[in-house]
C-alpha cells in the first residue's frame, strides 16, 4: 500500500500502518531529509534479512540504524565520545550519520559490524513520527543495489514492489544529497563520506575532525 502522506487522513493512516507494519517485522518506504529509505526493526533479525533481500544487497553488509531522538543514541553505545555527543547536539535531526562503536549486548543481528554502526537522527517529520513510536531502524537507500536512489516513495515502489509493506509518500525529497558520515570510533574523527554537510561545517564543532583519506 502507498499512503500520500501529503494529506492529512492519508499521513495517519499510512504512520499507522507503517508502524504496524514493522512491529509486524516488516518492511517499510518512508521518507528522510535526504533520499527514501527502506526500514525494518533493527531488533527483528529476519525483518533485517528480508531487507537485504528486497535490495538484492550482501546479508553481511550492516545497514545504518535511524532513531527518533538524540537520547536513543546513548541507549545503543557503550560509551559515547565527546566528539560525537557534540556533532550529534549540532546537526541532528540532519544529513550526519555518526559510525559509533555499538553496546555489545545489543539483542540484534545487523551483519558484520565488527562493533560499530552507522546512527543518524533524519530530519523529516513522517520519519521521525514512525521512529518515536517503533524504535531504532535499521533504513537503508530504497533501491535496488546498482538502481537509482528514489526521491519519492513511488520511485521506491518501481524497484522493491511486493517486498514492502507499506510505502509513504511525501513528495520529492528537499535536498537528495547523502548523508555525511562521520567515524568517531578512533582517537580523532574522520570524515568517511562527504554529503550534505561540508567538512567546514564540521571543523566549526570539532576543529580536529579529518578529512576523507584520499
Amino acid at each position: 500500500m502507498l499512503y500520500d502522506c501529503r494529506t492529512v487522513a492519508d499521513r495517519d493512516r499510512g504512520v499507522t500502518a507503517a508502524i504496524d507494519a514493522v512491529k509486524s517485522g516488516e518492511l517499510v518506504v518512508l521518507p528522510t531529509d535526504t533520499v527514501y529509505g527502506i526500514g525494518a526493526d533493527a531488533f527483528t533479525s529476519h525483518a533485517v534479512s528480508a531487507l537485504h533481500t528486497a535490495r538484492g544487497m550482501d546479508a553481511r553488509v550492516a545497514p545504518p540504524v535511524l532513531v527518533g531522538s538524540r537520547h536513543t543514541l546513548d541507549g545503543l553505545v557503550y560509551s559515547l565520545p565527546k566528539a560525537a555527543r557534540e556533532l550529534a547536539d549540532a546537526f541532528w535531526p540532519g544529513a550526519l550519520t555518526i559510525m559509533v562503536e555499538h553496546s555489545p549486548s545489543l539483542q540484534w543481528d545487523l551483519g558484520e559490524t565488527g562493533g560499530v554502526v552507522g546512527v543518524r537522527m533524519p530530519l523529516h517529520p513522517v520519519a521521525l513520527e514512525v521512529l518515536r513510536e517503533v524504535g531504532p531502524m535499521a533504513v537503508t537507500t530504497a533501491n535496488k543495489i546498482g538502481g537509482p536512489a528514489p526521491t519519492t516513495a513511488e520511485e521506491a515502489r518501481e524497484q522493491l514492489e511486493y517486498s514492502v509493506r507499506v510505502y509513504l509518500e511525501a513528495g520529492a525529497a528537499a535536498d537528495p544529497a547523502p548523508s555525511t558520515i562521520v567515524d568517531v570510533t578512533g582517537d580523532v574523527p574522520r570524515v568517511l563520506r562527504t554529503g550534505a554537510i561540508p567538512l567546514e561545517k564540521l571543523r566549526d564543532v570539532v576543529p580536529d575532525i579529518l578529512a576523507p583519506e584520499a
